[in-house]
């Protein structure tokens, strides 16, 4: 849904329409991800309008990007050790 919401705004039953589950259930899927704050929703009449509030992700990202260089060195240092191993 994320990935749909890039494009811009859609209305709830159009985000929905891809997926093989049910509105209510991909009504509660919205639910999480408004909570989330990855989602906002607005509502115009009858229709509910949800877009994407990439901010969480850019934090996230960042985050991730922090830690990247750190993990990368271990899991080859890993590799490494792997590499040395007799066969068995």
């Amino acid at each position: 849904m994320l990935t749909q919401l890039r494009s811009g705004e859609l209305r709830v039953t159009d985000l929905a329409r891809p997926f093989e589950i049910s509105l209510a259930a991909a009504s509660k899927h919205i639910g999480q991800l408004e909570r989330a704050g990855l989602v906002a929703r607005r509502v115009r009449g009858r229709d509910h309008w949800i877009s994407l509030t990439p901010e969480p992700l850019e934090d996230a990202a960042g985050w991730l990007a922090r830690y990247r260089s750190f993990w990368e060195r271990r899991l080859d240092a890993l590799e490494a050790i792997v590499a040395e191993r007799p066969d068995d």
